[in-house]
C-alpha cells in the first residue's frame, strides 16, 4: 500500500459492506458499498508498547472545516479511481460522505466498469472487507492526555481518499501516526526513568 508522507491513514472501524438488492435499485447501482470511517468521541486502541495502551479519538467535530472538496475511491489507496465526490463531465457524484452523529460514513458507486465489477464481488463475497482512509491534521488540530495515553484529534485539514484495503494501515506503514506515538512514548519513558533516579537518590540519602 502506498505510503504518502505527511498523511495518516487508518483502519475503518466497521466492515466495509455491499449494499442489499433494494438500496442498490434505490441509487441505481448495481456496485454500491458503504461503511464508516470512524467513530466519533469513542477511544480505539492504536499501540500497546511494554503494557501500556495508546489510544486515539477523533472528535465529533473534527470534521467540521475540513476540505472534502475531491475524495476519490481506490483499492490499497493506488492505482483506479472507482469513486469520487466531485462532479466531473457533468455526471453527479459517485461518493458520499457525511458526517453523521455515530460517524464519518462512507456510500460509493463503484461504477459500471469490468474493475468495478471485480472489486464488488471481492467485497461482497467478504474477501475484502477492510477500509482505510487518508488524512492530515491541521496544525494544532490535536491533543494528547499523558494520563490516560490518549490523542485526540478535533481538526482535520484534509481527506484524500478512501480506501478498500487487502490489508489495513498498521504499525509499521502508518509513518505519521507512528512518529507522533513514537515521541510519545519516548518521552514517558525518559519522564519514568527521572522519577525512578529521583526517587533512589532520595533512598540512598535518607540511609547515610
Amino acid at each position: 500500500m502506498p505510503i504518502v508522507a505527511g498523511r495518516e491513514y487508518r483502519q475503518m472501524i466497521t466492515p466495509l459492506t455491499a449494499a442489499n438488492q433494494q438500496s442498490q435499485k434505490r441509487l441505481n447501482s448495481d456496485y454500491y458499498v458503504e461503511g464508516f470511517a470512524t467513530t466519533f468521541d469513542t477511544p480505539y486502541l492504536m499501540y500497546e508498547v511494554d503494557g501500556v495502551k495508546y489510544y486515539e479519538v477523533i472528535d465529533r467535530h473534527a470534521l467540521d472545516e475540513a476540505d472534502l472538496s475531491d475524495v476519490i475511491f481506490q483499492y490499497n489507496h493506488a492505482g483506479m479511481v472507482y469513486a469520487r465526490n466531485k462532479m466531473a463531465k457533468n455526471k453527479p457524484p459517485s461518493l458520499l460522505l457525511e458526517a453523521q452523529e455515530s460517524g464519518f460514513f462512507v456510500a460509493a458507486d463503484l461504477g459500471l466498469t469490468t474493475d468495478a465489477k471485480r472489486i464488488f464481488e471481492g467485497i461482497d463475497s467478504g474477501l475484502i472487507h477492510k477500509m482505510s482512509w487518508a488524512f492530515v491534521v491541521a496544525p494544532g488540530g490535536d491533543s494528547y492526555d499523558a494520563a490516560t495515553h490518549t490523542r485526540r484529534i478535533f481538526k482535520i485539514k484534509k481527506v484524500y481518499d478512501v480506501s478498500a484495503v487487502s490489508f489495513p494501515a498498521n504499525d509499521d506503514t502508518d509513518i505519521t501516526a507512528r512518529s507522533f506515538f513514537d515521541g510519545v512514548i519516548e518521552k514517558e519513558k525518559r519522564e519514568t526513568l527521572a522519577r525512578k533516579a529521583k526517587i533512589l537518590a532520595l533512598k540512598l540519602n535518607l540511609e547515610v
